[in-house]
C-alpha cells in the first residue's frame, strides 16, 4: 500500500476527499515575479540613484540574471523543479527594446512581444505591472498623486498603455491578464495635507480606467501599501483608499502580505473584501519587521492566508503572485521555495475538514470545532503533496535541490 493510499484513506475518515484537493491544486496557478532574478532591476539602464521607491532588493549573492536571455534560462530552470501550473508576473520596466529604447509612456505590444512568444511555448499565462518607481520623474516620491499635471499625465499614460498591453499579451494567449498598479507616491515625514494627494490619486485613476472595452482579457488590479522605505510616514494608496476605489468601481483589490502592520491579519480581511470587490490578487511575501519581501515561508501568517481563500471556496476569483526579492541566497532557489511554500499552504487549506468545521460551529458546537481544528493540523499533508509532485513529474522535497547546486555551478557561477 502506497504512502498516498494510507493518506488518503485517514484524510477520508476525517471527511475530506484527497483527490478533489489534488484536482483544484492543479488547476491553480501561481504567478512567478521575474524581478527575483534580477533584483528588481529590469533592462531599462535607468540611473541606480533614482532609487526604486522601496523596491530594494538585499544581498550579493552571485549569479544575478543581466539580460532577458539570462533571465529566461533562470525562469526555466526554477520551473523545472516546480510542480502545478505557473504564470508570469511583468513590470513593464523588463520590456524587449532590442534595437529602439522609447519611454514608459509609449511602451506597447511590441516591446513584451518576445516574452510572449516565450510563455507561449511554456504553456504560461502572464500579469503585468506599470512601473512607477526608479525614474526621473519619480524622483520627487510622487507619481499618480503629483502635484504637477504634466508630470501626473506621464504616469497615466504610462498606466494606460500598461493596460493595452495587458490586454493584448491576455488576448494573444487566450488568457486574460491580471494588470496591477502599484504606487509609491507619499511622505517621508508628516504631511500637512492627507487629502489632496489622494484626491488627485482618484482622478488619475479616475482617467487611467476609463476605458475598460478590453476587459475580457485585462483584469485591473490597484494595489496598496501602508508604507515604504523613504515614505514611512504617509502612503497616498493606502489600504482604505484602494478597498473603497476598488469597491466603487468594480476593480480587482491587491493584497501584499508585506504592505500591512505586523500585527494586521491578511487572511481576515480576505472574506470581508470579497463581498465588495470582484476578485482578489494576492502578492504572497513575507516582511520580517517591515515589507522586507523576504522568500515565502510555510509559516502561520502564509496558511493562514491560503486556508481562508480555501475556506471561502474562493479560488475562481482569487488570484495568487508571488513578490518577494531576496539577493542574499540563489536566486533561482528562491523561486522554487516560495512557490512550492505557496502551493503547499494553499494544499493544506483544501485538505482541512471544513464541512465537520462548519456544521460543528453552525450546531454551536464550539468544542468539537476547536479539536478537529487542532487535530487537522497533524494530519499527513506531506503524504498528499509528495503525490502531488509526483504526478506532475516534479522532484518531491529533498530531491531539487541537487539540481539548482549544477545549475549555479555551472552557469551562475560564471556571470561574474
Amino acid at each position: 500500500m502506497s504512502h498516498y493510499s494510507i493518506a488518503r484513506e485517514i484524510f477520508h475518515k476525517a471527511g475530506v476527499d484527497t483527490e478533489s484537493a489534488l484536482d483544484r491544486l492543479a488547476a491553480t496557478p501561481v504567478s512567478l515575479q521575474c524581478w527575483q532574478g534580477d533584483d528588481v532591476r529590469g533592462f531599462e539602464e535607468q540611473d541606480p540613484s533614482l532609487g526604486g521607491g522601496g523596491c530594494q532588493a538585499t544581498g550579493n549573492y552571485p549569479g544575478r540574471a543581466r539580460n532577458i536571455d539570462e533571465l529566461r534560462a533562470d525562469l526555466d530552470t526554477a520551473a523545472a523543479l516546480i510542480p502545478g501550473k505557473l504564470r508570469l508576473n511583468l513590470h513593464a520596466c523588463y520590456a524587449d527594446f532590442q534595437s529602439r529604447r522609447v519611454d514608459r509612456n509609449a511602451l506597447t505590444i511590441e516591446h513584451f512581444q518576445s516574452w510572449v512568444d516565450w510563455a507561449q511555448g511554456r504553456g504560461f499565462g502572464i500579469d503585468f505591472n506599470p512601473t512607477c518607481y526608479a525614474h526621473p520623474l519619480a524622483s520627487e516620491g510622487f507619481t499618480l498623486s503629483h502635484r504637477d499635471p504634466a508630470i501626473r499625465k506621464f504616469w497615466i499614460e504610462h498606466c494606460i498603455a500598461s493596460r493595452e498591453i495587458g490586454a493584448a499579451i491576455g488576448e494573444q494567449l487566450k488568457n486574460p491578464v491580471v494588470t496591477n498598479v502599484w504606487i509609491p507616491d507619499g511622505y517621508k515625514d508628516t504631511p500637512a495635507d492627507r487629502l489632496a494627494p489622494r484626491e488627485r490619486l482618484m482622478e488619475s485613476l479616475d482617467e487611467v480606467f476609463q476605458d475598460r472595452s478590453k476587459s475580457a482579457w485585462n483584469i485591473d488590479a490597484v494595489e496598496s501599501k501602508l508604507f515604504g522605505i523613504g515614505f514611512e510616514s504617509y502612503t497616498v494608496g493606502s489600504h482604505e483608499f484602494y478597498l473603497g476605489y476598488a469597491a466603487r468601481r468594480g476593480l480587482t483589490l491587491c493584497l501584499d502580505a508585506g504592505h500591512f502592520h505586523p500585527t494586521e491579519s491578511v487572511a481576515d480581511k480576505i472574506s470581508s473584501c470579497l463581498l465588495f470587490v470582484p476578485s482578489l490578487l494576492l502578492h504572497v511575501s513575507r516582511g520580517v519587521r517591515w515589507d522586507s519581501d523576504h522568500v515565502v515561508s510555510l509559516d502561520d501568517p502564509t496558511r493562514a492566508i491560503l486556508e481562508e481563500v480555501a475556506a471561502c471556496n474562493a479560488l475562481d476569483r482569487v488570484h495568487i503572485g508571488l513578490d518577494f526579492f531576496d539577493a542574499s541566497i540563489n536566486r533561482v532557489a528562491a523561486w522554487i521555495i516560495g512557490t512550492r511554500n505557496t502551493q503547499k499552504a494553499l494544499l493544506i487549506g483544501l485538505l482541512r475538514p471544513q464541512g465537520r468545521l462548519q456544521a460543528a460551529e453552525n450546531e454551536n458546537d464550539l468544542t468539537t470545532r476547536l479539536a478537529l481544528l487542532e487535530e487537522s493540523k497533524s494530519l499527513p499533508w506531506g503524504l498528499v503533496w509528495e503525490e502531488f509532485c509526483r504526478r506532475q513529474d516534479k522532484p518531491a522535497d529533498g530531491e531539487w535541490m541537487q539540481t539548482v547546486k549544477a545549475y549555479e555551478s555551472g552557469v551562475l557561477a560564471h556571470r561574474g
